[in-house]
């Protein structure tokens, strides 16, 4: 991705701020815009995300109630990013962040490391938004996440807020586990019998992970449902059964 390719470009200058000792204290300042909704600069609100807004605010609830702190901080910038018509440029930036961190062991560490100060965690993050030109909303929304000191949650945030895109495109994501990759016939067979079961307003996104541990068959785990179908679970289950004494009053 090209963002991708602008955070990498940005270690250099991320070395540069972790070494600095002189930054000025207006380039460490989290700007506010109008757009932002006010539960970003205020985490404590976040558990009323859904009656935050004023009354000349557009109306916004999030689809899915999500909990904890990653799921506050998910809520908020969802809302903030569907009142600025922003979604997917938000979600965007986002996962190319998170991406971004995974292939760079000097960001990895920057984002575990308790003992960084807020100070320098905030300079890093704005020098880095602005190298890879994020949204405002995305700028604001690092700046806090470094500010309260929860930059390694940033994973968990990410794929929090997935979940709510998703439901809000109306996406209910499918996971299908396989000892082998299945053929793209069995693989739209599998969708088109999702599909059927979530029934209309319901887009299968169907994700394929390979374990050979599962022996052979099939688990398919989508919302709060599993279908285990797994040649080791039925071989358990056997066991159990050929382990349970045998009733001869029954024959």
């Amino acid at each position: 991705m090209a963002m991708a390719g602008r955070l990498r470009s940005s270690v250099p200058l991320f070395q540069k701020i972790l070494r600095s000792d002189s930054l000025s204290a207006a380039a460490v300042s989290i700007h506010r815009s109008a757009t932002v909704e006010p539960s970003l600069a205020f985490p404590k609100f976040c558990n009323n995300y859904a009656t935050a807004s004023s009354s000349k605010e557009q109306k916004v609830k999030v689809p899915l109630t999500l909990f904890g702190v990653s799921g506050n901080y998910a809520s908020a910038l969802y809302l903030a990013a569907v009142k600025a018509n922003i979604l997917d440029k938000v979600e965007s930036e986002l996962l190319d962040f998170v991406e971004a961190t995974k292939k760079s062991s000097i960001f990895s560490q920057f984002m575990k490391d308790v003992s960084v100060s807020a100070d320098t965690r905030t300079k890093a993050m704005n020098a880095i938004c602005s190298e890879a030109k994020f949204s405002d909303i995305m700028k604001n929304f690092l700046g806090l996440v470094a500010e309260k000191g929860r930059l390694r949650h940033i994973g968990n945030m990410a794929k929090k807020f997935t979940e709510l895109t998703m439901a809000h495109k109306g996406e209910v994501k499918a996971i299908v586990t396989t000892v082998i990759p299945l053929p793209a016939e069995e693989e739209k067979e599998l969708k088109e019998t999702l599909q059927q079961i979530l029934g209309q307003g319901k887009k299968v996104n169907l994700e394929q992970k390979i374990d050979p541990n599962i022996l052979g068959g099939l688990v398919v785990e989508f919302g709060q449902k599993v279908f285990d179908m797994s040649i080791k679970t039925r071989a358990k289950q056997m066991e159990r059964f050929l382990r349970e004494p045998v009733d001869l009053g029954a024959f």
